[in-house]
């Protein structure tokens, strides 16, 4: 076994990204809980460390045999803040349009029966509200600020006017949004247990299902890529900066 497993579970998927996928497979969080060891990881959800490493050195090796998608700790901060924006937040938006008439319809034909349903719909309109918020903030805000520390780097100028004092105190608030984000998703995931639909369900009710399913893993990407790969470049920047 050749992976370290005292590294962290978000080290680990940001050096073989093919890692998260497995550990979205196992329900190891990798992005808020992304700090701890992945010895710990494994014993807090009831796994074989060694039987999740051997899964992940697979998967790297598969991966070797397909072309690469980039490695995003070597990419500039605008083409990763550029990714963000354009993959995961447009998935999240379009996503949220897409699966809300679905929740609707779900509930009007199911609601009776499967009475979780209409928490699900509550937790997911909180969701949705929450997340466009925080992508707007982000949009406006906190990445255009990134991009032009980035560029001051670059040029050798002087960094821009951060009108929030620092970049440590939007991140703070960013990545507190994310673990209250995560929250939801999991009392989402828990009320449609697991997103395995009923015996009585239409396809529809299966869609929803899968769409929810997607959505959270997506999300566990994004908030993996800012939390523990854009947000900490970032802060190291501007301390470069100032020291």
């Amino acid at each position: 076994m050749s992976i370290d497993t005292q590294r962290t579970v978000a080290e680990i998927a940001l050096e073989k990204p093919e890692a998260a996928a497995v550990f979205e497979k196992l329900g190891i969080d990798y992005c808020c809980g992304g700090k701890k060891p992945l010895e710990a990881a494994c014993q807090a959800a009831g796994l074989d460390v060694s039987q999740v490493a051997s899964l992940i050195e697979s998967a790297s090796a598969a991966r070797q045999s397909r072309p690469e998608n980039g490695n995003w700790s070597e990419q500039s901060l605008a083409s990763l803040v550029d990714h963000i924006v354009q993959k995961h937040h447009a998935y999240c938006r379009s996503e949220c349009l897409r699966l809300e008439p679905l929740l609707a319809k779900v509930v009007s034909v199911h609601g009776e029966h499967h009475p979780e349903l209409g928490e699900v719909q509550a937790l997911f309109k909180q969701l949705r509200d929450e997340l466009s918020m925080h992508m707007m903030k982000e949009e406006h805000m906190l990445f255009p600020y990134i991009i032009g520390l980035e560029e001051a780097a670059k040029n050798h100028t002087a960094p821009p006017r951060a009108p929030f004092g620092t970049v440590h105190n939007p991140v703070r608030m960013m990545v507190q949004e994310h673990d209250d984000a995560g929250d939801l998703t999991k009392q989402i995931r828990r009320l449609a247990r697991n997103f395995n639909p009923p015996e009585d369900a239409c396809n529809s009710f299966r869609a929803l299902y899968q769409g929810l399913d997607a959505f959270e893993a997506d999300l566990h990407q994004h908030i993996h890529l800012e939390n523990n790969l854009l947000f900490p470049r970032a802060i190291a920047m501007e301390d470069a900066q100032q020291s």
